[in-house]
């Protein structure tokens, strides 16, 4: 199998630590080059020890779901001979307590909406289908206790989307 790798750096910055209100901002590095600003979420730890304008771990974990997800989805229309055009998301997902009193995310509600072009557009029970595959080939959903869903944007036949 594969191993992947990346560096976190944070830095105090000469900042009081020992009174709670150093900076929780921070930086992902990447092997090819990507670097993102990180925090802790505004809504654990207040402006200004966390930067708002950062990626915090709570959106990067539902964003890598929502991702993997749509990857294995990509995979799953080519190999069925749909030709998707665009696929976009609105995942959700819900910081609560789970069943041993833990602050966990709980739940993460995936949205994806695909467009399609080509001669062959695929049925609802298609594209349920092709969402349950890719739900269960994503590494991301497999390797995490949280109940990841998905409910895609089923196209109406009269040109407006519906959520499925």
């Amino acid at each position: 199998m594969a191993e992947y790798q990346m560096e976190v750096e944070w830095s105090r910055d000469g900042a009081a630590f020992s009174d709670n209100r150093y900076s929780r901002r921070h930086r992902w590095l990447f092997d090819g080059g990507a670097e993102v600003i990180v925090s802790s979420s505004p809504h654990v730890v207040p402006v200004p020890m966390s930067d708002p304008a950062g990626v915090d771990p709570e959106e990067a974990f539902v964003a890598s779901l929502s991702s993997c997800h749509m990857l294995w989805f990509l995979w799953a229309a080519r190999e069925r001979g749909f030709v998707a055009d665009s696929y976009g998301d609105n995942p959700i997902g819900v910081l609560g307590k789970d069943e041993s009193g833990n602050i966990a995310m709980t739940r993460v509600t995936l949205r994806p909406e695909v467009r399609w072009s080509g001669a062959k557009v695929p049925t609802q029970v298609e594209l349920v289908s092709m969402h349950e595959d890719a739900h269960a080939r994503c590494f991301i959903a497999n390797s995490v206790k949280t109940d990841v869903r998905c409910e895609p944007v089923v196209p109406v036949w009269r040109g407006e989307p519906r959520r499925g």
